[in-house]
């Protein structure tokens, strides 16, 4: 027997609704027979009851559908399987999400745990619903892309313990971020909108055994995967752990100085409300006291229209290796250098950067926060990435580097790049340029 229930097109307000958490260790979330316990919010795609398991199919013409638990839930821990059929179908599991009639005329909006069967493979990722996009995309954590298996019923195990949520996939650990924007909200099933081309309707997605505990949480073994803090200038127990640091404390020139070796500028850069800002006045150059050798960095930069800056690293002088920050729609020096080098993320003047993956929504956007991240490991191997991807990969030192130096605005410059240990440099480029959380680990062998 099947029972249906199908999306009205006005949608339902949980406005209103307190956290409801029952005691005992696990909850069931679906009777198996029909969807008593669900309400429908957003959109028309038809979810019904088969053989134990909620069905959603895809259909043209409705936006994003959810179905959603009539309850809200704040710290949790949540399970359940998912399958899909009939073809490729991007969905999600919604958490901590809102419905709000002063937001987007009602959208249902938060945090997606991601179920992504297409090549993407980012099943397990974290993405914020009709809000800021990819929170983490598990291209972070490029061992979570086998994780999910088209065809078959997966596991899915997501945490949500104060602002850490954390997500497994069969197992295999996908997602950990840490974010405080929403403590609590609803849990609902998506069926994602879909295009006109043929065979992307009445594709089906899955669910079975949902279940979730809600009391007596006890949080998953540490597992390695880097963790996404949200948090401005702030590092978690677990990243102190794993030896990150704050490389600014977000209030003082404390480590940094100028980079003509004079103190921090007097002018020209600005320390307040947790925000380090070249205003592109003549402040110059600023750098660590500190010197680095192998190490990862990760920042979060907001460009103004029209920005030139970098992250300079191995700098001897004002030369270094530079990881480029560039508007790169009005700036001229996008179209200059080779092959775009001199792009946004690219090593400046050597390495362009790689395109970003179509479709994700993670493409920098000027007047937004974006997150750069830097790996130099002890092997001389680098990776520039932004907004969880890696764009660019390298070695120093090795035939091609040499080759590409040679060939380049350093080229009568002996040994650049090669260092073997370094400050980190913020370039100062007559563009106001902001930065925050700016954070680093040393790498060993």
């Amino acid at each position: 027997m099947k029972t249906f229930l199908r999306c009205g097109t006005g949608g339902l307000s949980f406005f209103g609704l307190a956290v409801v958490l029952t005691a005992g260790p696990w909850q069931s979330l679906f009777n198996g027979r029909d969807l008593t316990g669900w309400r429908v919010v957003n959109g028309t795609a038809p979810y019904a009851v088969a053989d134990g398991a909620i069905v959603g199919t895809t259909v043209r013409g409705t936006p994003n559908s959810f179905l959603a638990a009539d309850r809200e839930f704040g710290d949790f821990i949540f399970e359940c399987e998912v399958r899909h059929e009939g073809g490729p179908a991007n969905s999600g599991i919604q958490i901590r999400s809102l419905v709000r009639p002063d937001y987007r005329e009602g959208r249902l909006h938060g945090y997606q745990v991601e179920l992504d069967p297409s090549a993407r493979a980012w099943t397990g990722g974290i993405y914020d619903e009709a809000r800021r996009g990819w929170l983490y995309p598990p291209s972070l954590n490029p061992r979570a892309l086998t994780a999910y298996e088209p065809g078959r019923w997966n596991h899915v195990r997501v945490e949500a313990i104060g602002p850490v949520i954390r997500t497994w996939i069969n197992g295999i650990p996908v997602a950990h971020l840490i974010d405080d924007v929403t403590p609590a909200g609803l849990l609902a099933l998506q069926v994602h909108s879909v295009d006109n081309k043929p065979g992307q309707e009445g594709r089906r997605i899955l669910w079975r055994n949902l279940r979730i505990q809600t009391t007596d949480l006890v949080p998953s073994p540490p597992d390695g995967i880097f963790i996404r803090n949200t948090g401005v200038n702030t590092v978690s127990p677990e990243e102190q752990a794993r030896g990150w640091r704050l490389l600014w404390d977000g209030r003082t020139a404390r480590g940094w100085r100028g980079a003509d070796g004079r103190p921090f500028p007097a002018a020209g850069w600005s320390l307040a409300d947790g925000v380090l800002t070249v205003l592109g006045r003549d402040g110059g150059d600023i750098v660590t006291e500190e010197e680095f050798s192998a190490f990862e960095l990760q920042l979060e930069f907001q460009l103004t229209e029209g920005a030139n800056s970098g992250i300079k690293y191995f700098v001897s002088g004002r030369l270094g290796l530079e990881y480029q920050l560039l508007d790169d729609e009005r700036h001229p020096d996008a179209t200059k250098g080779a092959a775009g080098n001199r792009t946004l993320a690219s090593l400046y003047d050597l390495i362009p950067r790689e395109p970003l993956p179509e479709g994700t929504g993670i493409e920098p956007k000027i007047g937004e926060w974006q997150h750069a991240r830097l790996v130099v490991r002890p092997d001389g191997s680098v990776e520039h990435w932004l907004n969880g991807v890696n764009v660019v990969s390298y070695r120093r030192g090795s035939p091609l580097f040499q080759a590409l130096v040679a060939r380049s605005k350093f080229a009568e410059n002996p040994g650049f790049g090669l260092a073997a240990r370094g400050p980190i440099l913020l370039q100062d480029h007559q563009s106001v340029v902001r930065f925050r959380s700016i954070k680093i680990r040393p790498l060993t062998e």
